[in-house]
């Protein structure tokens, strides 16, 4: 009987080989990244330090670059942009033409092949990788909250920050009318990635999570494209008050988002291919790659239609 018992127990601990095996596979993976070196040290002492308040000015000057896992693939070829302090620069195109990957650039998650990305007139590798992120707030086209308050996901933004800074960035963000009228109010869980609320409800508070931050440089990659008419319209309005001020770098689809913009860079080939205001890409290059997506884009719209209307302060 003993012997018959140990050998069904040896037997059954025998069908879990498979899951110990993937069980070390996945192990060595997470292992092997927590050991890769970073070829950018976050904490480097001998690197100099962000002004606390800096003008905000970002140039990218002559840069080549391509992805590290896509080496002949060349993103950018000789591409020059300035988006001045204080003003906002949108950037619009074709898909893939390479609008996000200057925004990874400016947060230096890769390195130029060549040229310079600068910040106030000096190199962004010269500057300490930490204190460099700290004076730049992002709003993604999908947002990511944390399973927690709302307070918190917008407190997040930046350590230390206050109750009372908290309400000011929603109600900039037209976020604190649909916050109060939750039962919870900010003390409402939000869920898994947010969850509860709807999409124009997590981008507000992601733009309040970055207004919190005080931050020099707003840099907003597609954070309407996903968004209703109506929501879009509240979330753009919050955009427009979270850039008042600070130097802002916007990625759109979308080209009556970025009208107002002060320069509007048309990227396409890896370089750019127009640039200036609205009305002067319009005047200047009635037959530009600007017009023919405006008027692309007008046409789509006419056919879809008007949608319906909710307030900006309401759940939207």
């Amino acid at each position: 009987m003993v012997l018959m018992v140990s050998a069904n127990g040896a037997a059954e601990t025998l069908t879990l080989a498979p899951d110990f095996i993937k069980g070390g596979r996945a192990m060595r993976s997470v292992f092997e990244t927590i050991d890769r070196k970073t070829e950018v040290e976050p904490d480097d002492v001998d690197a100099a330090p962000v002004p606390e308040r800096p003008r905000g000015e970002v140039e990218l000057k002559h840069v080549d670059f391509s992805y590290p896992s896509r080496p002949d693939i060349q993103v950018f070829r000789d591409l020059s942009l300035r988006a001045r302090a204080g003003k906002t620069l949108a950037l619009v195109g074709p898909s893939g033409c390479g609008k996000s990957s200057v925004l990874a650039l400016v947060q230096r998650f890769y390195e130029p092949t060549s040229g310079r990305v600068l910040l106030d007139g000096k190199d962004v590798r010269k500057y300490n990788l930490r204190a460099l992120r700290r004076v730049v707030a992002v709003v993604p086209q999908e947002p990511f909250l944390f399973a927690a308050s709302i307070h918190e996901n917008i407190a997040y933004g930046r350590e230390g920050a206050t109750e009372a800074e908290v309400v000011e960035a929603a109600a900039q963000a037209s976020a604190h009318r649909f916050i109060a009228a939750l039962p919870e109010g900010y003390r409402t869980q939000v869920g898994e990635r947010g969850v509860q609320l709807s999409g124009g409800q997590r981008q507000r508070i992601a733009i309040a999570r970055a207004l919190v931050k005080q931050a020099a440089i707003v840099l907003l990659d597609e954070a309407t494209s996903a968004l209703d008419a109506e929501s879009e319209r509240c979330v753009q309005e919050a955009l427009e008050r979270a850039g008042s001020g600070r130097t802002t770098i916007v990625v759109a689809h979308r080209l009556a988002t970025v009208r107002g913009a002060h320069t509007i860079a048309v990227i396409d080939d890896g370089k750019v291919a127009e640039q200036g205001s609205h009305s002067h890409l319009l005047k200047h290059h009635p037959d530009g790659c600007y017009a023919r997506m405006l008027q692309l884009q007008r046409l789509t719209g006419a056919a879809a239609g008007p949608g319906p209307s909710t307030s900006c302060n309401g759940a939207a």
